[in-house]
């Protein structure tokens, strides 16, 4: 359970605030005077949080795809809230499963679903009772790829993608409430993901089969040079962050907007340019053209 406390200032929710973008995130909500809660992977990122935000940070090791834990975890979370409510949940916890949906188990196709949308999903649901309360704001941390799909970077886009729409629909039902929904589209991100992406990619060209490899082994190796690229040049993790925190609390609440400049560019390539043209600048960026 959660620690209660004399709430006399703002409160907030960071899920996946163990590491990267939402320890960054975690830490700056707790530098402007939030107290924050969150989950996290490992006991040490838990007290590694307690003591890089003087004890503001209380994390939690929570699997948000296991949706009792998350009840249990959101009970103790609004217990210490009280009366008060919660001011801010960030939805940033996800993973990434990159590789052609040819060779990609569907068994890992469903996980990535399972934490970024029916993990994010269970989040939501359990803390609309103390957002109720506030009046509170939702920020769902998605990526410019739900609107530009990369290929061999499907599960990642659809999954977000799925999550836009439930943010869409959540800001329809929930307006009456006063509680806010917004959509941030993040950009590439210098955040700890790239060596993990670079990780990831890496096993899935280990694990193909020499036919998978004939197929699809030349282009992968082009796109996995190109999004390593693209992430490495991408916002740092503070900045990121300090984007993030700004539309959490921008008055009034944008529907959506972007993180980093490559991810506005993106979402003006959606409103601007044919299908065609998506299509051309798709293989482009994957490296393929």
């Amino acid at each position: 359970m959660a620690p209660a406390f004399e709430n006399s200032g703002r409160s907030a929710v960071v899920t996946g605030a163990g590491g990267g973008l939402g320890r960054d995130i975690a830490l700056g909500l707790a530098a402007k005077g939030y107290i924050v809660f969150g989950t996290a992977f490992s006991a040490g990122e838990v007290s590694d949080l307690k003591e890089a935000s003087g004890g503001r940070v209380s994390l939690t090791v929570c699997d948000i795809t296991k949706e009792q834990a998350v009840k249990t975890w959101a009970a103790g979370v609004s217990e210490a809230l009280g009366g008060s409510g919660l001011d801010l949940l960030i939805n940033n916890a996800g993973i990434l499963t990159p590789g052609p949906i040819e060779v990609l188990p569907l068994d890992a196709i469903r996980h990535e679903f399972d934490v970024n949308v029916f993990g994010a999903l269970s989040v939501m649901n359990a803390f609309l009772p103390a957002l109720r309360k506030a009046r509170g704001r939702i920020v769902q941390v998605s990526t410019w790829t739900a609107s530009v799909p990369l290929p061999f970077n499907g599960p990642s886009g659809a999954s977000k993608a799925a999550m836009e729409v439930f943010a869409t629909v959540y800001r329809a039902e929930l307006k009456r409430f006063g509680i806010d929904v917004v959509v941030a589209a993040a950009g590439n991100m210098r955040t700890g993901g790239p060596a993990k992406t670079a990780a990831a990619l890496k096993r899935v060209a280990d694990g193909m089969t020499p036919e998978q490899r004939d197929l699809y082994g030349q282009t992968f190796a082009s796109f996995t040079g190109a999004l390593n690229s693209m992430q490495n040049s991408g916002l740092d993790s503070a900045a990121a962050a300090r984007r993030v925190i700004e539309l959490a609390e921008q008055v009034p609440a944008p529907s959506r907007a972007p993180v980093g400049a490559d991810a506005e560019e993106m979402l003006r390539v959606v409103r601007e340019k044919s299908d065609a043209e998506q299509d051309a600048l798709r293989l482009q960026l994957a490296g393929l053209s």
